[in-house]
């Protein structure tokens, strides 16, 4: 789907091979409508120059409750389907207001971030990225003939 785009288009007539970047962004746009809800909160925080993490508050939520996947740039949290159980024991509870309820959040990621680790520490899950910066793409000095 190709959106007409004001932002966009004013900016392609200066450039030449970012098509693709324009593309992600739609993307993007998609996403962010598909997957716009509030649950479960987040936090996304640079730790330095090259390490992010990403915090999602998951109370009520084991590790086994919960997927984490990457594919084509797209990292996606998610809590697996489980079945309903009728007579379900409530041990106690007299409200029960942690959600348990379906959700998937989705994050865009770049090309050269890699996921170090994820870890679900007290209701918290923390994913752990890294920027890989290639060789090619490091400062280096030019030596002069």
């Amino acid at each position: 789907m190709t959106r007409n785009l004001s932002v966009w288009n004013s900016l392609k007539p200066f450039s030449v091979g970012f098509d693709s970047i324009f593309e992600e962004f739609d993307r993007m746009l998609e996403l962010t409508e598909r997957y716009n809800s509030n649950y479960p909160p987040y936090n996304i925080r640079k730790i330095s120059e090259n390490d992010y993490k990403i915090e999602v508050a998951l109370a009520g939520h084991n590790k086994d409750d919960i997927e984490l996947e990457l594919k084509d740039s797209t990292l996606t949290v998610r809590n697996k389907a489980k079945e309903k159980i009728v007579n379900e024991d409530s041990n106690g509870v007299i409200h029960k207001g942690i959600s348990t309820r379906q959700f998937e959040r989705a994050f865009t990621i770049s090309e050269d971030i890699k996921v170090k680790n994820a870890e679900l520490d007290n209701g918290l899950l923390n994913i752990d990225l890294e920027r890989i910066v290639p060789e090619e793409k490091r400062a280096r000095l030019i030596s002069i003939n």
